[in-house]
């Protein structure tokens, strides 16, 4: 039976930390994220857990610790935020290519510079194409639900890749929700016990980690790597049906509101997806057929059901609270438009971006967003498909 608390993000995140009790955390504090191994370090300290924590002097310290812990054959998660991530960006792609799957809690936050502590995806996305499987969580509830999938969705013989789960600094990392946990010996059964296949101390097969790897097998070796995030997507359905007979609460690819028989939708992804919703029902009220989609699996990307979900409208709009800086528009619009294409579903789509830093997401400037979307749909035509909303317009003090 679900237990009803009321809980921040990161104390969602700490709480299904404690309930997985990894054999190793090592972190190192970064703002929004850091009351995670904050809290998950005070139920070290009054033996809740076992877990060896690691506290050491640096993010770059921080995954290399769990890449030798994972590498020796025992399960180990962090936490991180923004620089932080990018301090670790070395190490991210070793942990990926390396088959180890750890998982991490990314509090997204604006990577500097300038310098700015808020929300916004420039994290997230400046790892995209690092071998990384990414779960995004519109709210509190999500960030644990996500953090309890994420063990038997990277340990899985077929994949063996790490995992990140993000959810909004701030946003939800420290605004406190009604959430549902599941009780202890649950979660335990669910997650089940690690045992890899491969590993360092193991010493009936002694193997070396992390070799040279030249022009002889390095292709290869990525190619094994696209071929385990694509095996990926299989999993990540398959663990959210057992997770659904468990609590009660289902999971796939996205969250489809209102979708079916709408004529214009947005795209979004983690808490704007929660205002988002609010602006659908209104406009639903008015007569407007309006729809979301929710990509909650980021990587690897559901291209083909994506296509499938959206082919149907007369007109899109994806936003990006991340800036490529490409001139072609944002990551997640890139990644939805090609999708479409290649699976020959022509709807007219135009890309926002929005948020940058922390910048509030408005219900009007969504609602705006959707008046456009009709206009698009009425007469076919998109004359500028790279936008943004909630930009102060030139000459309002702007700062250079």
């Amino acid at each position: 039976m679900s237990i009803r608390e009321r809980l921040s993000g990161n104390e969602a995140a700490a709480t299904a930390m404690k309930q997985i009790n990894p054999d190793v955390v090592a972190a190192f504090p970064i703002t929004p994220s850091t009351e995670i191994p904050q809290y998950f370090s005070t139920f070290v300290a009054n033996g809740t857990v076992d877990t060896e924590f690691v506290a050491v002097e640096s993010e770059h310290s921080a995954m290399s610790a769990c890449i030798g812990a994972q590498a020796a054959g025992a399960r180990a998660m962090t936490a991180t935020s923004a620089n932080g991530l990018s301090l670790m960006w070395e190490m991210i792609y070793i942990a990926s290519s390396l088959r180890l799957p750890i998982v991490l809690s990314l509090v997204n936050r604006a990577v500097s510079g300038p310098l700015n502590i808020h929300n916004d995806h420039s994290d997230a996305m400046g790892v995209r194409d690092s071998g990384w499987i990414m779960l995004f969580s519109e709210n509190n509830q999500e960030a644990y639900d996500n953090t309890l999938m994420a063990h038997r969705i990277a340990e899985h013989k077929d994949v063996m890749l790490p995992l990140m789960i993000c959810q909004d600094g701030f946003i939800t990392s420290h605004s406190i929700e009604n959430i549902e946990l599941e009780e202890d010996d649950k979660v335990k059964e669910f997650v089940g016990e690690y045992h890899p296949e491969h590993f360092l101390l193991n010493k009936k097969e002694p193997i070396a980690v992390g070799p040279l790897d030249v022009q002889s097998y390095l292709f290869e070796h990525k190619a094994q790597q696209a071929q385990a995030m694509k095996n990926a997507k299989k999993v990540i359905l398959e663990v959210a049906k057992d997770f659904e007979k468990m609590t009660g609460r289902k999971y796939g690819f996205f969250e489809e509101y209102k979708l079916e028989d709408a004529e214009v939708a947005v795209v979004c992804m983690n808490s704007t997806a929660g205002t988002t919703k609010y602006v659908v029902n209104k406009l639903r009220e008015q007569g407007i057929k309006a729809g979301l989609l929710k990509v909650r699996v980021y990587r690897p990307f559901p291209a083909e059901e994506i296509a499938e979900a959206l082919g149907h409208l007369k007109a899109i709009a994806i936003f990006d609270k991340a800036d490529s800086l490409n001139a072609a528009g944002g990551a997640l619009f890139e990644d939805v438009v090609s999708s479409m294409y290649v699976s020959k579903k022509t709807v007219p789509a135009v890309n926002y971006v929005y948020g940058i830093g922390g910048r509030d997401t408005k219900a009007d400037d969504i609602e705006k967003v959707y008046i456009e979307l009709l206009e698009i749909a009425k007469n076919g035509k998109v004359e500028n498909p790279y936008r943004y909303f909630g930009l102060r317009k030139e000459g309002e003090n702007n700062a250079l």
